[in-house]
């Protein structure tokens, strides 16, 4: 192992040579230099153990290099011995108020340099363990964390998906819907850590299907008022099973699964929410949801083509979607339509189509 590295930061060359004679008799390796700038040049290549600094120097003084090495995040760490002639009380405050770890008086013994180092050694060594244990814990929680992190997600696409099989014949649909929100979410001005939340929590949208009966889930016709009603108790339900967690994500999926089906002009379901007073994640979740809904195969219909969802979609502009939502997705149609096309086995040719009975639901 090497030796312990000391700095001396002298402009007095006969100090320099005796702290390197005394130093390097305990085993100990010395740089030096005889002023502050440079001092502060070589701390920073070589990061020594210790650093014995003289006060009184050309160029830079050493209470400046001092303040200097205390402000750099990659050498405060490293203790100061103070070096002076001057015996003044003043002298010595000012340098262990500035972070100085000690001070010795010169003239000094060989004993008490050596002993005065060895200690300020010990201490950094102790430190730098201590340091380095941290950083291992904090690798340690970071991964702990990621892993429940990832483990939390896929009981999230899990869920979602449970409730996706009760309406489709694959869990697609949540994963195109999802990544949808997440680019709608980046074309609003949401940064990546919303992006990316909103791409978690929005395959929870319809999780409270999983409490329709079938009868009313898989039902190729129109619904009754009766089964409509029960339709609409899956965004209720799906909030009161996300609810109570106090997790970003679980609220933010909570504000999705209650709001996706609120219209812009107050006529959706449950609350009949207005304009902006729908959670914009749920303004964002309504047309991912409905432009994928209508482009897919259903229990009660055929999907329709591209073209013609977003000719629905427009229609709705100001009725049932945000006005501004929808022409960011119109604009940018093709990234939505390539969304679809990567993630889908099925996608419907072009023709004349018109809405099925529990399509125009939707409206």
């Amino acid at each position: 192992m090497q030796n312990p590295l000391i700095q001396v930061v002298d402009d007095n060359e006969r100090n320099i040579k005796i702290c390197r004679e005394i130093l390097e008799m305990e085993d100990f390796s010395v740089i030096s230099s005889d002023n502050g700038k440079v001092g502060l040049q070589m701390a920073g290549e070589h990061r020594p153990d210790v650093i014995l600094l003289d006060i009184m120097m050309p160029v830079m003084n050493g209470m400046e290099m001092l303040r200097k090495l205390k402000s750099d995040p990659q050498l405060q760490h490293i203790p100061i011995l103070m070096l002076t002639a001057k015996s003044s009380t003043g002298d010595v405050v000012q340098a262990l108020d500035a972070g100085a770890n000690d001070y010795l008086t010169k003239p000094f013994s060989d004993e008490e340099l050596g002993a005065r180092v060895k200690t300020l050694y010990r201490m950094k060594n102790a430190e730098d363990q201590i340091r380095n244990q941290n950083v291992i814990l904090e690798q340690k929680v970071r991964e702990r964390t990621a892993e429940l992190n990832d483990t939390r997600l896929e009981i999230v696409r899990r869920l979602g998906l449970a409730a996706e099989y009760r309406d489709t014949e694959t869990g697609d649909h949540i994963i195109r819907m999802s990544k949808m929100c997440m680019k709608l979410g980046e074309l609003c001005g949401m940064n990546d850590k919303r992006q990316e939340l909103l791409l978690n929590a929005s395959p929870m949208h319809d999780i409270g299907k999983i409490s329709i009966p079938d009868a009313v889930m898989l039902k190729p016709g129109k619904l009754t008022a009766e089964e409509w009603e029960i339709m609409t108790q899956h965004t209720t339900i799906g909030a009161r099973l996300l609810d109570g967690h106090d997790s970003l994500l679980m609220r933010t999926a909570r504000d999705i699964a209650l709001t996706h089906h609120e219209k812009w002009n107050g006529n959706g379901y449950p609350a009949g929410l207005k304009g902006k007073e729908i959670p914009l994640v749920g303004r964002i979740a309504a047309i991912a949801d409905v432009f994928d809904s209508l482009t897919s195969r259903r229990p009660y219909k055929d999907p329709y083509p591209i073209d013609f969802a977003c000719q629905i979609i427009e229609e709705e502009r100001g009725k049932q979607f945000d006005p501004e939502i929808t022409d960011l997705f119109l604009n940018n149609k093709s990234i939505f339509d390539r969304i679809k096309r990567d993630n889908s086995d099925e996608i419907a040719v072009s023709g004349n189509f018109q809405l099925s009975d529990r399509d125009k639901e939707l409206k």
